[in-house]
């Protein structure tokens, strides 16, 4: 059982400049409704996939906490399995720490959003309201509408007529957007609610690029103005920067860099900090996009795209007061991502001097493709348990079928009869619905990953007749195999899955937007500006 820690004592590390990580591991709606400030949410579920890139070093404490302790014990289990040598479970939960006086706050990537309300307050990023720039649409004035969320999230849903520039591409790719638009045309920079469409638009800004707004509340606020949003739209080509585009952003980040206190360094210094990763906690994070990265990248850096890293930065960067080295194919998009890191107060932020391009051009071999997405202990578990062909288990309707993933993903299908039994909650669950350890049971959920892993845990249990599906429901539907969707199933009412964009109601968008407002209120009053 793992060692405990109070929460006088976890409020005092806080305090602290220590190394540690302070991770949550309820689901996304259970962290949104109320969280200790200071920790990252990473859900039990997710542990064997994500908490070796949140936390590399296997040396650094590593303190879980839940609502009363109960799936903590459970996740610091599985912590200890991954071979993390301190692990400690908040003694009592989060329960306890109200109890005791200390402070919670609700929302997700809280640290990265009070940020942006504090640059739009001290900085006066200007803004367009929704309602203004519908109107001005309307009386054919001229836009570049810049959507600097994911690719993914762009096609989706998107302002109509905008292009998909996510966030930490803006400055290498402005020079070219803006190229030969008329001087009367105006850049709008939005986003889905506020911050990265603040963090854009202060970057084109302090670049000096003219007529420059964030669209006030993004998305949603276009939403909420009774305004039609475009779906499936696919313009997300960012085509090769031009030299000039290049030798903007490069000076850009010059500037940037001698402002902001961000550090290079060079290849034997790079290596001397790849080095310490053997006994502290070095975040190696390569910023461009998912198609660079994939072609190559410098071995051991993790992709994250430098929009989602300002945005993320309590995903980013789990372990507090830990050293980041962030990389591009040269410097400027590492650099602009290293600067806002400095201006968030972290303290060791460097980036690699010369980038990929420095690596390669030094006669050293970058690695191809994108990271395994197979969790740590998944081939083992794999090889353990009974894998069941989709044809199989519709032709054999076994006793029960359970699915594990979040409640949203068995909203979506399931195999019909299915019973929702979340890995997170998996043990403490089990019992109620299968008090016979000898009932056969199937085992589901998105493609396989999750399941087979919780089958695993069931034969740990003792039930005796455990199967998966074998590549869950991606490989049911891909059968052509009769599917129920909804919550029927459900053994209680989930908190598990937080809704974003248009899934939520009106009512939630205008709360969501209200609190990230307000978390700028305590900026006001005298500013200064670069």
């Amino acid at each position: 059982m793992a060692e405990k820690i109070s929460a006088q004592a976890l409020d005092r590390l806080l305090k602290s400049d220590a190394s540690f990580a302070l991770i949550d591991v309820r689901e996304a709606g259970e962290y949104n409704s109320s969280h200790i400030p200071g920790s990252s949410p990473l859900p039990r579920r997710q542990l064997e996939f994500a908490l070796p890139h949140a936390a590399p070093f296997t040396g650094t404490p590593v303190i879980v906490c839940d609502d009363d302790g109960r799936r903590a014990e459970l996740a610091a289990a599985t912590i200890d399995r991954l071979g993390y040598r301190d692990v400690r479970v908040l003694d009592g939960g989060i329960n306890r720490w109200v109890t005791d006086g200390f402070p919670t706050e609700w929302g997700t990537n809280v640290p990265s959003k009070d940020f942006g309300e504090k640059v739009e307050v001290v900085h006066h990023v200007p803004e367009i309201e929704a309602k203004d720039l519908a109107e001005r649409m309307q009386r054919g004035e001229r836009f570049v509408i810049l959507d600097t969320r994911t690719p993914e999230e762009f096609r989706r849903f998107c302002i109509p007529g905008g292009r998909s520039v996510p966030g930490g591409e803006l400055p290498l790719r402005i020079t070219d957007i803006t190229r030969g638009i008329d001087k009367d045309t105006t850049v709008i920079v939005n986003c889905a609610g506020r911050t990265r469409s603040i963090i854009g638009t202060r970057v084109l800004q302090r670049m000096g690029i003219p007529n420059v707004y964030g669209l006030r509340n993004g998305t949603a606020g276009w939403m909420l103005a009774g305004h039609q949003l475009e779906q499936g739209a696919n313009r997300v080509d960012l085509p090769e920067p031009s030299a000039d585009g290049i030798a903007a952003a490069e000076k850009f980040a010059d500037r940037l860099a001698a402002e902001d206190g961000v550090r290079s360094l060079d290849l034997p210094a790079l290596d001397r900090v790849i080095d310490r990763r053997k006994n502290e906690t070095v975040y190696l994070i390569d910023v461009r996009t998912a198609e660079e990265y994939a072609r190559g990248h410098i071995p051991g850096f993790r992709w994250f795209p430098g929009g989602q890293a300002v945005q993320r930065s309590d995903e980013a960067a789990v372990v507090k007061n830990a050293t980041i080295v962030f990389a591009c194919d040269r410097k400027a998009r590492a650099t602009v991502v290293a600067s806002w890191y400095r201006q968030m107060g972290w303290r060791e932020v460097f980036v690699v001097d010369g980038g990929v391009g420095a690596w390669n051009a030094s006669g050293r071999s970058l690695e191809s493709g994108m990271p395994d997405e197979r969790p740590v202990g998944y081939d083992a578990a794999r090889s353990a348990v009974k894998l069941i062909s989709p044809r199989e288990l519709h032709a054999t309707s076994p006793t029960a079928v359970i699915f594990v993933d979040t409640s949203q993903d068995f909203a979506r299908g399931h195999v019909p009869g299915t019973r929702w039994v979340p890995r997170g909650w998996l043990e403490l669950w089990i019992g109620d619905m299968l008090p016979s350890k000898t009932t056969p049971v199937t085992v589901t959920c998105v493609d396989g990953r999750n399941s087979t892993l919780a089958a695993a845990t069931l034969n740990a249990l003792g039930y005796e007749k455990v199967a998966v599906l074998d590549g869950g429901m991606a490989a049911w539907q891909k059968a052509e195999l009769p599917v129920e969707k909804g919550l029927a199933g459900v053994m209680a009412a989930p908190t598990d899955v937080l809704l974003a964009g248009p899934d939520r109601n009106f009512a939630d968008m205008q709360n969501y937007l209200r609190w990230e407002e307000q978390l700028g209120e305590k900026y006001a009053g005298p500013t200064s500006q670069h």
